[in-house]
């Protein structure tokens, strides 16, 4: 089995650097004043982030921006804007995706990155790193970073680690218990007890720890230390079908990357082939060296992998975004991905030798979800509900949810109309007796004699979905014919026991 490897980042100074690296030149937040970002707390406008110079000159997180101010006068001063800051570590983490797909968001401030199986293709970690380093400028001049073989033991020593080891066993065992990151009133007793570093716990038995420390004490001892853990949730799931290209050069003009995307999309195609698989959804990554990402998605009715059918959906949805494409100082790295496959196998062919219309068709809807939005174009699907109204739901076209519609027996007329109205429409009924099937009713100013009729069909309430002060009537449904030949489809809402004088409503039109 191969050992697991991760990479832990963290951004000490998110809040400043996200001023510093954000702010439109000659702003505030570039200049050369120690900076503070505030929020008010406990009735006080206290600090929740400084910045390096500021650290130095003595201000820390918590100390009212008064007292700050005392202090050192001369600050540049911002308010807290943690959705931001969050918005900023995202970025970041895209960034992060050229290097591995598994990147997980440990906010406020880190990444983990799963990197098993990639170092390979930077030269090793030693390359990794530095590669990470590289891109990480474009974000942050303050990073730290560490690697171990479970995410919580990377994670403590990019946060508490202070001095190189020999090993990173032994670097974990060096690190205060601050690295496990209890509960302060935990932290103080374990320190209180003498225990101040994770060499020390290591050292004594867990059963003593556990029922003086808590339960969890020599569970995160076990992850941190590596003899127990889990690996981390990604941001995105992997995805079945995973392709790039990297350019030593980075490419600058939008046709260029397009045409890339055609080769991967050619590759895709050759790939899911051998394997008989189709995708539903292909999402292209073009990576601009500057850190920005341009996410592109395409969704298909129908498995597809012909790579021309594929770059078509790609081309109508670059023709659809409101803003072109900005390469920027260029791409670098394009990838496609294919995050849902499904069986396709060769379809067979008419005897004359014609195309297939089914094919036609679903190109045609993805082509007009593509340019309209998925949710523009929707289909109608069954839903389990024997109230009418309840019994049909509106998905995109797109969507993976597909069931047939149960067909009426042979020689049968349908069961239900090919037009429902919402909300149904008040009639005036005349009926032989007060539960007997309508003989003529008054709809739109017009009387219609009814000649023939089929019914009823009692359709009661869903009580289990009543909503409060709903009375729960029952339905009587008849399918009418009138004089002229229409076929409408009545109900009559409640019956003598339920509701003194019952109402009358058309519901549907019939062929």
């Amino acid at each position: 089995m191969t050992q697991r490897r991760y990479l832990a980042l963290f951004l000490p100074f998110l809040a400043t650097d996200r001023l510093v690296r954000s702010g439109p030149p000659g702003s505030a937040a570039r200049d050369s004043a120690p900076r503070v970002v505030v929020e008010r707390q406990r009735g006080a406008i206290r600090l929740t982030a400084c910045d390096p110079e500021a650290m130095a000159l003595g201000l820390a997180p918590g100390l009212t921006l008064a007292d700050a101010r005392a202090r050192v006068p001369d600050l540049a001063v911002a308010e807290a804007d943690p959705v931001a800051d969050l918005l900023w570590l995202e970025r970041i983490a895209d960034a992060c995706d050229r290097f591995t797909p598994r990147v997980a968001i440990e906010p406020p401030d880190g990444l983990v990155l799963d990197i098993t199986g990639c170092a390979h293709l930077f030269g090793g970690e030693y390359g990794l790193l530095e590669a990470v380093e590289a891109r990480m400028r474009r974000w942050t001049g303050h990073l730290r970073h560490a690697l171990a073989d479970t995410p919580e033991g990377a994670r403590a020593l990019a946060r508490f680690q202070t001095a190189p080891a020999a090993s990173e066993a032994a670097a974990l065992r060096r690190l205060p218990v601050a690295a496990l990151e209890l509960e302060s009133e935990t932290e103080a007793a374990l320190r209180g007890a003498g225990l101040k570093t994770i060499d020390d716990l290591v050292s004594r038995p867990t059963g003593p720890l556990a029922a003086r420390f808590g339960a969890e004490l020599p569970d995160l001892l076990a992850r941190i230390l590596g003899k127990s853990g889990k690996p981390i949730a990604p941001r995105h799931t992997a995805p079945a079908w995973q392709f790039e290209r990297r350019f030593a050069e980075p490419i600058a003009r939008a046709d260029d990357a397009l045409r890339v995307i055609g080769e991967l999309s050619a590759e895709a195609g050759q790939a899911m082939e051998l394997r008989r698989q189709g995708g539903r959804r292909f999402t292209a990554r073009l990576f601009r060296s500057d850190g920005h990402v341009v996410d592109l998605a395409v969704d298909c009715g129908q498995p597809l992998r012909d790579p021309a059918r594929i770059m078509r959906l790609f081309t109508e949805r670059i023709g659809a975004l409101a803003d072109p494409i900005d390469p920027g100082f260029g791409f670098d790295m394009i990838r496609l991905s294919v995050p849902r496959a499904e069986p396709l196998d060769f379809a067979q062919l008419e005897l004359e030798g014609g195309a297939v219309h089914a094919e036609d068709v679903s190109g045609l809807i993805d082509r007009l979800s593509v340019r309209a939005g998925s949710g523009r174009i929707r289909r109608f699907v069954p839903r389990d509900s024997h109230i009418p109204e309840q019994a049909v739901l509106a998905l995109p076209a797109t969507a993976s949810d597909r069931q047939d519609w149960p067909a009426p027996p042979p020689g049968e007329p349908p069961r239900r109309p090919i037009h429902l109205f919402d909300p149904p429409q008040r009639v005036e009924v005349i009926a032989e007796e007060p539960d007997g099937p309508p003989r003529s009713f008054r709809w739109q100013r017009t009387l219609h004699e009814v000649t023939r009729f089929e019914g009823p069909e009692r359709i009661a309430a869903e009580w289990w979905h009543r909503a409060p002060g709903d009375p729960g009537l029952t339905r009587d449904y008849y399918r009418v014919e009138d004089m002229r030949g229409r076929r409408l489809w009545l109900f009559r809402h409640g019956l003598n026991d339920e509701r003194p004088t019952p109402l009358w409503y058309v519901h549907g039109l019939f062929a």
